[in-house]
């Protein structure tokens, strides 16, 4: 095994604390430094793990800085934003319709309609207002009360 610069120590830990995997990490830096490593060189700079119980405190502190940094700032992530995701559902779009491959073209376009109507989100929508905005109108019923406008409404119920 080759001795690492601090260079590609740094970013094989900040490679490991935004996710990516030992054998991503392997080709990251032989693409970017054109060194090869082993998953051995790359698990040592992993926190927590076996082959990590001698890694210094400087890279942990940069782990740990990087994934805290990595969680909170998902922002920076180009696909996490809409309008990104839209600007690449219609080139991806405009290119099948050009091949004329219209079935994917209409599953790019139904899948562009979802993003937009945030299908993809745990967000609900609900109206918590009465007419034109108002607050919603509340009373207080008896049982009796209540029995005889439920036995109204069944009675002029259509259905």
């Amino acid at each position: 095994m080759a001795a690492l610069s601090t260079e590609v120590k740094a970013f094989i830990v900040q490679s490991l604390a935004c996710y990516e995997t030992p054998v991503k990490v392997i080709e990251l830096v032989k693409a970017e430094y054109g060194i090869d490593v082993s998953r051995q060189q790359v698990s040592q700079y992993t926190p927590g793990n076996a082959m990590a119980a001698k890694l210094s405190q400087k890279w942990i502190d940069l782990f740990n800085a990087t994934r805290k940094r990595f969680q909170n700032e998902i922002a920076d992530i180009p696909i996490a934003n809409k309008a990104y995701r839209l600007r690449v559902l219609d080139r991806m779009a405009t290119n099948a319709e050009k091949m004329k491959n219209y079935g994917m073209t209409s599953q790019l376009i139904e899948q562009a309609a979802k993003e937009m109507g945030d299908a993809y989100t745990n967000k609900h929508k609900f109206e918590h207002s009465g007419p034109n905005g108002g607050a919603i109108q509340t009373i207080t019923m008896s049982k009796e009360e209540y029995k005889s406008a439920r036995q109204e409404m069944m009675e002029d119920d259509d259905c």
